[in-house]
């Protein structure tokens, strides 16, 4: 659990509480049991890794679709720096594939239905705490400070 300023009244501060689920097949059964009192949904893949993309389309979104109705959902491409890293930019084009770019991933999330589509770069520090502030801002939008207490945010 973190505390963090509410990005819309700074001198709110809101418990923030994150459930990275585990994505191998071995959790396929336990993984929904942590779904419950859901507040926003962040499917995250990474840019330099086109069968992470594939697999919002394929597990995560009808997943989250399934056990999570109704519940906002914030499409995220992580590592954007690798588009621009030579090392990486090498080793794809020997395997024959590019870096996912942003029309891509704006049109999965369009084609899944996301509140939002955000990219971000952890190695560059760009974006992260943007895409935080947009699943607290999604939470706030359904119920509210008031009713934030116990709320939480599940990241895929």
């Amino acid at each position: 659990m973190t505390t963090v300023p509410s990005p819309t009244d700074p001198s709110k501060i809101i418990e923030l509480a994150l459930w990275d689920t585990a994505g191998q097949e071995d959790f396929d059964r336990l993984r929904p049991l942590s779904y419950n009192d859901t507040d926003v949904i962040l499917i995250v893949f990474a840019c330099n890794h086109r069968p992470s993309l594939l697999n919002v389309q394929d597990k995560w979104y009808p997943e989250m679709a399934h056990f999570c109705e109704n519940v906002p959902l914030i499409l995220v491409c992580t590592k954007t720096d690798l588009r621009e890293d030579q090392q990486t930019l090498s080793l794809m084009a020997a395997q024959g594939t590019t870096p996912i770019n942003a029309s891509e991933g704006e049109r999965v999330a369009r084609e899944i239905g996301a509140r939002r589509y955000m990219e971000c770069s952890a190695k560059a520090g760009k974006g992260v705490g943007e895409v935080f502030d947009a699943a607290i801002r999604e939470s706030m939008k359904k119920g509210g400070l008031k009713k934030m207490k116990g709320k939480k945010c599940l990241v895929l």
